[in-house]
């Protein structure tokens, strides 16, 4: 059987790091709201990537960005490039597994875009390289981390570092700031259209 004891540690996990992200992440967060308002206004798109579960969190985002939040809207551009096995799979076959980004956002992005690369460590080498594509194309760049931030940071204009170093915190960390960031965007572009 659960133990209760157990999930109640869990349960405290969890709202110590959401605590932790009120404090700590609340400028980053309207930062890279008013970095997307901007891209979508101007008429860029939105790249996202990531690895297993973050892969998970490009999708995720992507369906409300292109979908809805939570209000009636037209679909704004962004693409998951997580999504695409036969490009994965070619790229890595031909180029290897640390290219699967780099390539598709040497094809896809534009200056004036914002690649987002999404990493709970921050040290995943297709990410990384994805993100260093986007910056030698004046592509924007936002990463999303956690822990220490590995090396994103670094090679970001804005980054999310989840306060925590323990995964499934940075994970749910990463979606609670997505949905916050998507509500802000959708509300500023639908309020004050251009």
């Amino acid at each position: 059987m659960v133990s209760k004891v157990q999930l109640e540690q869990i349960f405290a996990e969890q709202r110590e790091a959401l605590a932790a992200m009120h404090r700590q992440s609340g400028q980053v967060m309207g930062e890279i709201a008013d970095a997307l308002e901007k891209c979508i206004r101007r008429g860029g798109k939105i790249l996202f990537f990531g690895n297993g579960g973050s892969a998970a969190d490009a999708q995720h985002v992507v369906a409300e960005i292109v979908g809805r939040f939570t209000r009636e809207r037209k679909g704004y551009p962004a693409i998951a490039l997580t999504t695409d096995t036969s490009i994965i799979t070619a790229v890595a076959n031909d180029f290897g597994f640390d290219s699967i980004f780099e390539r598709q956002v040497e094809a896809l992005a534009n200056p004036g875009d914002i690649a987002v690369g999404i990493s709970t460590s921050g040290n995943s080498p297709n990410v990384l390289r994805g993100l260093e594509k986007a910056r030698e194309l004046k592509t924007g760049t936002i990463g999303f981390t956690g822990g220490n931030g590995g090396e994103i940071p670094g090679l970001c204009d804005l980054s999310f570092v989840a306060p925590t170093p323990v995964t499934a915190r940075i994970q749910e960390l990463h979606i609670a700031a997505w949905h916050a960031i998507c509500d802000l965007v959708e509300a500023e572009l639908v309020d004050n259209p251009v």
